[in-house]
């Protein structure tokens, strides 16, 4: 134990002599967390619209307003032919193309059908799904919009209606920062705890202490607490400062338990930081940690579910996705913050980044001894 306190004294000194920690744990969080969340939005808005109306009708204006109307589309060309449009969409000025036919409004009223097209620019997928979505919800509410002026209006309907209203569980007004800061804060965990550890022991290796920590009797177990401890305690400073950042700024409040929340950043930094140091002693120099650190956590960040859905990658990938650490705490964060889950909700979370932990530390204590004989 006395020996573990002198490592851990040496340690910390030895981080925060490095003038460049201070502001890794209090400025680039913050940085970061003010930044990141206005990229990582998929509610995707001002949708390049060109219309081509052959009909001039009100109807068809009345249309094109509602569409213009709503938020989702920017009208980027008013043109007169298919062809015309198709050359916005070439120059990259248009996403959608909406064609009205001649006659619109006649054979809307005198047939109560009428077709139209709509071409999407699919070089990018999501944004031309989505903004055809968008544009066929319009036209289907336009269209509701139509037969209800046809209806005749009576004393006593005698049609019955069924009225529908929507409320939206744990984020009410769909704030999609709500969604995303809690899981953005976690791969800023992720990646100072990670990249942090990773270039410890490499650091030693390259100054030469590394000889002469091991001639003396100093346990190997000793030795990788004495580099865990310190980064872990930098890593609950990180998060506790990207908390406050996430209440001030984004006015994000955890439903559920504070201490719970900590508890499991406990467990999880102890995997985030066994990864980290088991990468350090399988690299001989800084860069090759980095290097490392870097191909994994990226693989974490894109496999985690922080910004797709693993329910909709395929098999292997949702296999791999169990393995990853970022996958469960993403998944609890979201689950405290927003859901105000408790302890029995995150029992199997709980035990998986426990295992995953041990492993992880089990490993370096193992390599490390291997590397040092």
């Amino acid at each position: 134990m006395r020996t573990l306190k002198f490592l851990l004294r040496k340690e910390f000194r030895q981080i925060f002599r490095n003038k460049s920690i201070l502001p890794m744990i209090f400025v680039v969080p913050i940085l970061q967390l003010l930044i990141l969340p206005l990229a990582a939005d998929y509610a995707i808005k001002n949708i390049s619209l060109a219309v081509v109306d052959h009909d001039h009708s009100p109807y068809s204006q009345k249309l094109i307003s509602k569409i213009t109307s709503s938020g989702y589309f920017q009208l980027t060309g008013f043109c007169d032919s298919y062809k015309t449009a198709m050359n916005l969409v070439e120059k990259d000025e248009a996403d959608l193309i909406l064609e009205i036919p001649e006659g619109f409004e006649k054979n809307l009223i005198r047939e109560s059908e009428q077709k139209l097209f709509v071409a999407a620019n699919a070089i990018n997928g999501t944004r031309a799904n989505l903004g055809g979505v968008y544009l066929g919800s319009i036209l289907r509410n336009f269209n509701s919009e139509v037969r209800m002026e046809w209806i005749p209006v009576t004393r006593f309907s005698p049609l019955a209606t069924i009225e529908i209203t929507s409320s939206n569980w744990y984020n009410p007004h769909l704030n999609y920062n709500y969604f995303m800061v809690p899981g953005i804060l976690v791969i800023l965990v992720t990646m100072m705890g990670g990249y942090m550890a990773a270039l410890n022991i490499v650091k030693e290796k390259e100054i030469g202490t590394i000889e002469q920590i091991n001639v003396t009797p100093i346990k190997k177990y000793h030795f990788i607490l004495g580099k865990l401890i310190p980064f872990w305690v930098i890593g609950a400073m990180v998060f506790t400062v990207g908390m406050l950042v996430s209440w001030l700024v984004y006015g994000i409040v955890p439903l559920g338990s504070i201490a719970l929340l900590y508890g499991y950043l406990a467990a999880y930094l102890l995997s985030v930081l066994g990864f980290g140091l088991l990468v350090s002693t399988y690299s001989e120099t800084q860069q090759q940690a980095m290097s490392v650190a870097f191909f994994f956590v990226m693989i974490f960040n894109l496999m985690s579910g922080l910004y797709t859905p693993i329910e909709s990658m395929p098999d292997w990938a949702r296999m791999i996705s169990h393995f990853i650490p970022v996958t469960y705490f993403v998944e609890v964060m979201r689950m405290i913050v927003l859901k105000g889950s408790e302890f029995h909700n995150i029992i199997t979370h709980l035990v998986a980044i426990l295992l995953i932990a041990l492993v992880l530390n089990v490993w370096a204590i193992l390599n490390y001894r291997k590397t040092s004989s």
